[in-house]
Order: C-alpha cells, then structure tokens, then sequence
C-alpha cells in the first residue's frame, strides 16, 4: 500500500484528492498536512495539524510517516498578496519546496507538485510544456523558482501546472471565479469581468483525477492540466452565467488596463495538451462540459 502525504489538505484541491484517494484505502493510506483544525469533513485518513513552514517539523513529520508519495497542493496562490506579501510567498511557495525535494531524496519518495500558467508572460496562449518562461508576477516567479528546485535537485518528481482552479468541497476558505459569479448573479448584483484576459479553467476533479494519474504512473517531468478551449474571463462568465440560468446581462466587460490590478497578469495562457493525451492518457473537456458536471454535483 502507498503512504500518500497531501499538503494543504484542507484547501479546494486537498479536499478533492482526499475525496478521490480515500476511495481506494486498500491502494492508500493518505496523511492530510494542514494548519488548524481538519476542515475536510472526513475522519477517515490521519489528519495532521501542521505548519509545514517550520522546517525541522516538517522533515521530522515527514521522516516518521516515510511516504511514497507527497502531492504539495499548499501555497500561496492570492497573486495580489503575493506580491505585497513578497517574504511570506517566498517562505511557502519556493523554502517549503526547497524542503520537500530534500526529504523526497533522503527517502526516495516522489513529489507531485502543482505549478501554474502565471510562469508565462501571455504572449502567445497555448504553452507547451517546453516554451520559455517569463513570469510577470512575483506569484509566477516564485512558482517559476519551485519548479526549478526540484528539476535541479534529482528526486523523483512531477509538476503539474494549472489554470484557475475552480470547484467546492465540504468547507471553503477561498473563493473562486465560478462560486463568485455565480453568487453575484443569483443576488442580482452587476458585475465588471475582464474582456481582454484569456484563459482555460481546470474543475478541481480534474485536477485531482490528473494527480492520482501521474502517481498511479509514477510520470515525471511537466504536465499542462486544464480544459481545452481558450476563452476570455468576459466569456467565462457568460457560460456560467447560462449553464447556472442566470441573468448574463449583469455581467459588463472591463479591460486590464481600467481594473488596476496590484500584480500584472499574463494577457493570453492556455495550454497545449499534447503530452498530457499522450503520456497520461487524459483528456480535459471543454469549460462548458465541466461546468455542467459541476452543476449536477452542486443540485
């Protein structure tokens, strides 16, 4: 049986890969790592309360339980705070990594790591895994930095990189595009959404699926994860707007340039999904598809 380690157990994507993972017990026996209290509604796995900042903790935790697999969910993901909070995002998005990628080797452990659209410049849109990075953002350098680490350090390793992640679990202490547009248009509130922004949104069920993949694999390297059609944030919100049956009039685009966003965000993302057909044998869906799967979910 596979000793799974998940850190940031109580976030969107912890939550979700301990709902799939939990499933197959006689295939894992999964450690949640998270701070305070277990918010994931389940009892059925060893939560441990934790501040994987604190690094002597960490590598002691870590040696005691000797994983197989750590899948690293936790960071620090707010781009705004990332970069007025340039220090704290440093600690947790590239020191704990850095942590991480040592104890794997100490005990040969695999490490999936998330990763994200943020380390292009937007130039283009649809990245392949071996295009340049150019991060914008003090989010996306740091996410850039991570990756690097563990290329650089030879343990065992797979980075996913993702694009807004969306989806609910049993308790939630972020929001997301869709939870938030949905909630505006139900209390029939106008809202502003970018129109010159492009992205291609990942369901958190996909992005859990992706990760149970690669391990069950044991891939390495760099994976592209998301749905497959580029779409402007204004569009976005449209298609939520009529999957959820609600008033798309509310919904009035704005452009980058009037928003005044604290960080800057890369203008077109998107990824090209070659490798991830061919190697993990995953196919994403369009945002629309997903949204429909998640309506059903949400009902």
């Amino acid at each position: 049986m596979n000793k799974v380690i998940i850190t940031g157990s109580n976030g969107l994507l912890g939550q979700s890969l301990l709902s799939l993972l939990l499933n197959e017990k006689n295939k894992y026996e999964v450690f949640g790592f998270s701070k305070g209290n277990n918010r994931s509604g389940r009892e059925d796995f060893e939560y441990i309360p934790i501040d994987i900042t604190d690094k002597k903790l960490l590598h002691e935790v870590i040696h005691n339980i000797k994983p197989n697999f750590i899948i690293n969910t936790a960071a620090m993901t707010n781009v705004d705070d990332c970069e007025s909070q340039k220090e704290a995002c440093n600690t947790l998005n590239v020191e704990v990594v850095e942590w991480l990628s040592e104890v794997s080797k100490e005990l040969n452990a695999h490490i999936i790591h998330l990763s994200t659209d943020f380390i292009f410049d937007g130039k283009k849109g649809n990245y392949k895994e071996t295009d340049t990075p150019n991060p914008l953002n003090y989010y996306g350098i740091t996410k850039l930095k991570s990756e690097e680490i563990l290329t650089a350090s030879n343990c065992n390793h797979t980075i996913l990189r993702t694009i807004l992640v969306y989806g609910q679990v049993f308790d939630m202490s972020r929001n997301n595009i869709v939870l938030w547009v949905k909630k505006m248009l139900e209390a029939n509130k106008e809202i502003t959404i970018v129109d010159d922004q492009y992205r291609m949104p990942t369901y958190v069920e996909d992005l859990a699926l992706a990760c149970k993949i690669a391990m069950d694999k044991k891939a390495t390297g760099i994976f592209h994860i998301s749905s497959k059609k580029l779409l402007s944030v204004y569009e976005l919100a449209k298609q939520i707007a009529e999957v959820f049956q609600l008033d798309k009039n509310l919904i009035k685009p704005i452009s980058t340039s009037i928003l005044n966003q604290t960080a800057p965000r890369p203008a077109i993302t998107g990824f090209d999904l070659t490798k991830t057909n061919l190697e993990l044998q995953f196919y994403p869906k369009s945002f629309k598809d997903d949204l429909l799967k998640f309506k059903e979910k949400l009902e």
